[in-house]
C-alpha cells in the first residue's frame, strides 16, 4: 500500500524501478511476466530485461495498450475485464509458486491495529455512524480467523483489485502491476476485485454480473462473501481519519464504507 516504484515510458517500452522491494516486488513482477508470456502472451507485459542500477531493482517490460478503466463501466468493458479475468485464471499455476502478498492469513494483521487506534471522530460527517461500524468491524475480524489451507481453487493472482491495473484499448482488458504476484484462492481474487475501494465507493462494477459469470457454486460463493467481509473491514480501516484512504477520497467515503461493512456483516 506504499509507493514502491518509478515509472519511466520510453516509446513502447516501460522501465520500472524500485524504491522498496521488501515484499520481493522485483522477483515477483519478473516471474509474473515470464510466466504468462510462455502461457498467456498478450494478458500482461512481455519481459524485456532485468538489472540493477544504483542498488536499486529494475524490470523493464513492453508498453501495454490502452488506458486505465475509468468511471462505470459499459457493458463491453465489464465484459471484457471478465475475459482478461477468466484468462488469467485458466494459467496453470506453478507448483512451487510462493502464495501472493496480503493472503487472507496476513491482511487482517494490516489493519487490526488501525480498527483498534482512536482518532479524530469529528472529522467525520456522522462520526456515530463510523465508530459503530469500526466495533462491528474489530469484532468480526477478531471472530474470524483465516483457515490455513485457505487455498481451494488455485489459481494466479495478480494481488490487487484496483481498476488502475486493467488496461482497457477500446476491445479488451489487460493487467498490469505484477508486484504481489503469486498463488492465490479464485474466491479471494474475486472478492478482491469487487471490494477494491477503487471501484466500490463509484459503484463502477455491476457486482452480480461479474460474479455470476464464474459460475459460483453455494460453498465456494459463500467463500467470496467471506472474503467480501474481510476486504471492506480492511477498506474501512483504510478510510479512518488521516489515514491513506482518508487522504484520497472524497468526504462521506467512510460513512459509505462504514455502511457498506455494516450491511455486509448483517448488523
Amino acid at each position: 500500500m506504499q509507493h514502491t516504484h518509478d515509472i519511466e515510458f520510453v516509446d513502447d517500452v516501460v522501465r520500472k524501478t524500485y524504491v522498496s522491494w521488501s515484499k520481493g516486488e522485483p522477483d515477483r513482477e519478473w516471474a509474473a511476466l515470464e510466466h504468462l508470456e510462455q502461457h498467456a502472451p498478450g494478458l500482461g507485459p512481455r519481459p524485456i530485461e532485468r538489472s540493477v542500477v544504483e542498488g536499486r531493482p529494475v524490470v523493464v517490460m513492453s508498453r501495454v495498450p490502452g488506458e486505465p478503466l475509468t468511471g462505470a463501466l459499459s457493458k463491453l468493458q465489464t465484459d471484457a475485464l471478465i475475459s482478461a479475468l477468466q484468462q488469467l485464471f485458466t494459467v496453470p499455476v506453478p507448483a512451487v509458486l510462493p502464495e501472493r502478498a496480503n493472503t487472507p492469513a496476513c491482511l487482517p494483521e494490516l489493519f487490526r491495529s488501525w480498527l483498534a487506534q482512536e482518532y479524530e471522530w469529528t472529522m467525520c460527517q456522522d462520526s456515530a455512524l463510523v465508530r459503530h461500524a469500526v466495533a462491528v468491524a474489530r469484532a468480526w475480524t477478531d471472530d474470524h480467523e483465516t483457515a490455513s489451507d485457505w487455498i481451494v481453487d488455485r489459481v494466479i493472482a495478480l494481488g490487487d483489485g484496483n481498476l488502475d491495473n486493467v488496461l482497457w484499448d477500446g476491445e479488451v482488458c489487460r493487467l498490469i502491476d505484477w508486484e504481489e504476484y503469486g498463488a492465490s484462492d479464485l474466491a479471494y481474487e474475486l472478492a478482491d476485485v469487487v471490494e477494491h475501494a477503487s471501484s466500490r465507493l463509484q459503484r463502477r462494477l455491476d457486482v452480480e454480473e461479474l460474479l455470476r459469470a464464474f459460475g459460483l457454486d453455494t460453498s465456494r460463493r459463500a467463500q467470496v462473501e467471506h472474503h467480501r467481509r474481510m476486504f471492506a473491514c480492511f477498506w474501512l480501516a483504510m478510510l479512518l481519519p488521516g489515514n491513506r484512504g482518508w487522504h484520497r477520497n472524497p468526504p462521506g467515503a467512510t460513512e459509505d464504507q462504514a455502511r457498506h461493512v455494516l450491511r455486509l456483516i448483517g448488523d
